[in-house]
């Protein structure tokens, strides 16, 4: 079989601070946060399947094919929208996982963004969140599109306008659970702040906080060292549950300053703020 494959952007996203709210009976705990798009991308390339077979042709060592978002996210569509239809996956990786920046949910949010398109089955914007919280908390922010203040356990979600921005990004390498740093988690509820409150803080960078960040640096120095290397230049936090950590700053010019300087001591990221998804419908 002969397939055609079409290459889709999966950008990364930062949480420009995170307040942990509250927890549900289920567990799952309640925020608030700010999510943006930026200009690190995976890229995902699919080919669309006759004979309804979901493939992925590139595998993650250590991770089984049947458990990989992206062949979830494809399963999920064929069997809600009962498509007759599969599709060959091939996974370009740049984004680093266990960093907080949310790689495999964005190429689970842009598999479900671009088989709507390629299967042909024009599903609303707002019916791909609710399958793709399914998935993971984080996916729905990507198919939602926007840059947004996010509520519930991150599902629920308004659009922002944020300023243009560029970003360093040091990545200690480490793999961090997202599951265990939440067991540690010790706060009851916190005030909400809302997105008149929130907003305010975004303003001054000195000001946001991430309710996770503590323990991640108790637990992990490699993070800790990240950080410390990162606040000789300004006011640094770690994305989501960790082990990414990024420095928000206003030029390109003063970013590559940055970028340059930690190239040989880090894994490091330069990227730009994104106003929207890169996938557009």
């Amino acid at each position: 079989m002969s397939l055609a494959f079409q290459a889709f952007p999966a950008p990364a996203k930062l949480n420009l601070l995170l307040h942990i709210v509250g927890k549900r009976s289920d567990g799952y705990h309640l925020l608030e946060t700010v999510f943006r798009f930026i200009s690190l991308y995976d890229t995902v390339h699919l080919a669309v399947r006759e004979d309804a077979q979901i493939i992925l042709e590139t595998p993650t060592p250590g991770v089984e094919s049947t458990q990989d978002l992206t062949v979830r996210a494809a399963k999920l569509l064929q069997a809600y929208t009962q498509c007759k239809l599969g599709v060959s996956i091939r996974l370009d990786k740049k984004i680093p996982m266990g960093g907080g920046l949310g790689g495999g949910s964005s190429d689970a949010a842009t598999v479900l963004l671009a088989l709507n398109q390629l299967w042909q089955l024009h599903l609303p914007r707002q019916e791909l969140q609710a399958l793709g919280v399914q998935l993971g908390a984080d996916v729905p922010v990507f198919i939602f599109g926007r840059n947004a203040f996010a509520t519930g356990i991150g599902e629920k979600l308004s659009a922002i306008e944020l300023p243009p921005a560029w970003y360093v990004i040091v990545h200690p390498q480490v793999h961090i659970s997202t599951a265990k740093i939440f067991q540690k988690l010790k706060k009851t509820v916190l005030t909400e702040l809302g997105v008149v409150g929130i907003m305010r803080i975004l303003k001054t960078r000195q000001q946001r906080s991430n309710d996770l960040q503590s323990l991640v640096l108790g637990a992990y120095p490699q993070v800790s060292n990240a950080l410390n290397e990162l606040k000789k230049y300004g006011s640094p936090l770690m994305t989501g549950s960790g082990s990414c950590i990024f420095l928000e700053l206003d030029s390109e010019n003063e970013a590559k300053k940055i970028y340059n300087l930690l190239l040989d001591k880090y894994c490091v990221f330069l990227a730009q703020g994104l106003s929207s998804h890169p996938i557009s419908s």
